[in-house]
């Protein structure tokens, strides 16, 4: 579409009281940001809510137990994220990484995370990022003071749009019975899946012993799996075709293997 006909469609659905709904579906595919979060228990928040004041870091540990610590009681380890952008029909990866608590503090972790969401206003691909890693997300910024309205500038939060795809839960259409473990949806299509020795349930252990990079190691490759995930996702439902899709994935893999030539 040429920028002067583009004009005069928004000058009609300007007309019609539908610009801003214009404007969203001109850029929904301009940037995807694929991402994930790693997270361990914030033991210091956990003192704080439930009177602990004062324990040590095992007693608060201890009374945290083994189930699954509410969303307000994760810290961020470290942030995966793939940045891709639309060239012709296909697509191509600017930017993959997975910064972390080894590097930089979880502020200014979440601090560049959201400012590149507000620089791209992309599509935010997860797999059960509406459930976990959006709140969490939003959990931690609100405790660190960062300001995040790039993060309202499209209605991510919304369960139900596509500018915040959460695979999770449109590939199960919604329903917990259909639901699938990202690890088991890689091997089913046949990608490489979770490296062998390391899954959601190690990362506090790798945490606790300093193998900061082995999280973030794992959590790219998870990251690099939604994406995969994701591309065929959108071969289905017509948004991408066959040549395109192939033409994705080799961009991709020549990134990959790029990377493991420099050892990076």
């Amino acid at each position: 579409m040429t920028i002067t006909n583009r004009n005069k469609l928004d000058s009609r659905r300007r007309h019609n009281g539908l610009l801003e709904h214009s404007v969203v579906e001109y850029r929904i595919m301009a940037h995807v940001v694929v991402w994930d979060l790693e997270t361990v228990p914030d033991l210091k928040g956990f003192a704080a809510a439930n009177g602990l004041g004062g324990k040590t870091d095992d007693e608060i540990r201890e009374a945290i137990g083994d189930k699954f610590p509410k969303h307000i009681y994760h810290s961020i380890v470290c942030i995966g994220a793939l940045v891709a952008h639309q060239e012709g029909s296909h697509w191509a990866v600017d930017a993959l990484g997975a910064p972390h608590i080894g590097e930089r503090s979880e502020k200014v972790l979440i601090s560049s995370f959201v400012d590149r969401i507000a620089e791209l206003s992309p599509q935010l691909i997860t797999f059960n990022g509406s459930s976990f890693d959006l709140p969490v997300l939003r959990y931690r910024a609100m405790v660190h003071g960062v300001a995040a309205p790039g993060l309202y500038a499209r209605p991510y939060f919304n369960r139900y749009t596509e500018d915040a795809v959460d695979l999770c839960d449109v590939l199960s259409s919604f329903t917990s019975q259909a639901k699938a473990k990202l690890h088991e949806v890689a091997c089913v299509m046949g990608l490489p899946g979770k490296p062998d020795g390391m899954d959601g349930s190690e990362v506090e252990k790798a945490y606790r012993e300093g193998r900061i990079r082995e999280i973030a190691e794992y959590c790219e490759s998870d990251v690099v799996n939604t994406y995969r995930i994701w591309l065929r996702y959108e071969l289905f439902r017509g948004r991408m075709a066959l040549p395109d899709f192939h033409a994705t994935e080799a961009n991709l893999i020549h990134l990959l293997s790029s990377r493991a030539r420099e050892g990076v």
